[in-house]
């Protein structure tokens, strides 16, 4: 049972990535305490499609973190209760011309080097999977193992699926991580006192960059805003998530304007989700007209059936963007105890089971599922100059 004020592990965090870190170390045998200053999903998570992908990722180590994520969302999906409204509805990607069509067959082509089932559609082929999409479209590719989450819902059940455990403390803001003489965690201080433990887990998403200010590290998190329109409910007019190709290369720029690629799913409840848009403003919650505009064009513009449907309402989120677009996992060598859990930008809920897990394992001294070398957490601290640069 948990003390109030002590336990083995502090997540600093309640959205999916800190949800899995606590339900990962409890079941490597730990006692855990997660802390947010606001709700639970309070932050990206709560603002998320709930998308769990593999077909927008190139092969390298991000997309090995979501083939790991997603056998570990299946196993889930079978013990959390099925309210989280896991769908393997599978992606298809599809491009308008073929100069599109050339870019999606090599991309493809490299994924299933790397493990990934991507199936070929012609263009006649599209509208057996997507019977609303517009005429004249080249063709796609579908990706039959991505899926989709309540995400808000997912966090809760994690979280709760921790049972007594999970001590949770909400509406509570860390204000400084406390440390030994040697410089060692020993756990954080909030206005309500302190809490104690031998590892602190920084999984605060979009402001992960803050909280390693915190510990006296740097760690370049920045916000990357996006917005998602919510039509009324429909009967299934979309069926899997649909992008146009455009999207995979706006995932992967770095661009602070503006960029918004057409991205259409339907949920269970009814209503279609329509994003996505990406812009690098702060955090600036200002609604922007144009980039609605733009996602209602792209929508309407791959499935005309949308243009006479009301969109009910829209809502804002910040991707935790790093330079690099890899997430930060794993313990940080230069504050002992530390570990980093963030920065993972638009995929953190896709993601989210194969963090907690590499956490896990770390925490309890066993060996990481995958080589998590890519997401060290001092990558971007500039190497010491070698006392031999100048002999």
């Amino acid at each position: 049972m948990l003390t109030r004020n002590s336990s083995d592990v502090i997540v600093v965090g309640a959205g999916a990535v800190g949800a899995a870190c606590a339900y990962y170390a409890v079941g490597a045998g730990l006692r855990v305490t997660v802390i947010d200053r606001g709700a639970v999903a309070g932050g990206t998570t709560g603002a998320g499609e709930g998308n769990l992908l593999v077909s927008d990722k190139e092969p390298g180590p991000e997309l090995e973190l979501a083939l790991l994520s997603a056998r570990l969302w299946t196993e889930l999906a079978g013990l959390l209760p099925p309210r989280i409204e896991y769908e393997l509805k599978g992606g298809l990607v599809v491009a308008s011309d073929e100069a599109g069509m050339a870019a999606l067959r090599q991309f493809a082509a490299r994924q299933r080097k790397a493990g990934v089932t991507a199936e070929e559609i012609s263009g006649g082929g599209l509208h057996d999977l997507e019977p609303h999409l517009a005429p004249g479209l080249t063709g796609g590719f579908h990706y039959p193992t991505d899926a989709q989450v309540m995400p808000a819902l997912a966090a809760a059940h994690l979280l709760r699926a921790g049972g007594d455990r999970v001590g949770l403390r909400l509406g509570e803001e860390v204000t400084g991580l406390l440390v030994g003489d040697g410089g060692e965690v020993r756990g954080v201080r909030t206005p309500k006192g302190e809490l104690h433990a031998p590892y602190v887990v920084n999984a605060a998403g979009t402001w992960g960059g803050d909280f390693a200010r915190l510990a006296g590290v740097d760690l370049p998190v920045r916000p990357r805003r996006g917005f998602v329109l919510v039509t009324e409910p429909l009967p299934r007019v979309v069926r899997h998530k649909v992008y146009a190709a455009d999207y995979v290369a706006d995932v992967a720029s770095g661009s602070a304007a503006l960029q918004t690629s057409a991205v259409v799913e339907g949920t269970p409840a009814g209503p279609v989700l329509i994003g996505a848009s990406r812009e690098r403003v702060g955090f600036d919650r200002t609604l922007s007209v144009e980039a609605l505009r733009r996602l209602a064009a792209g929508a309407t513009a791959l499935f005309p059936v949308l243009a006479e449907v009301r969109a009910m309402r829209t809502y804002t989120g910040f991707r935790p963007y790093l330079p690099d677009h890899l997430p930060a996992i794993g313990p940080d060598p230069r504050v002992a105890g530390l570990l980093h859990a963030c920065g993972h930008e638009g995929a953190g809920i896709g993601l989210a089971p194969a963090t907690g897990l590499i956490v896990a394992k770390c925490l309890a001294d066993g060996e990481p599922p995958l080589d998590i070398s890519p997401f060290r957490p001092e990558r971007f601290t500039p190497a010491a100059p070698s006392p031999l640069a100048d002999a």
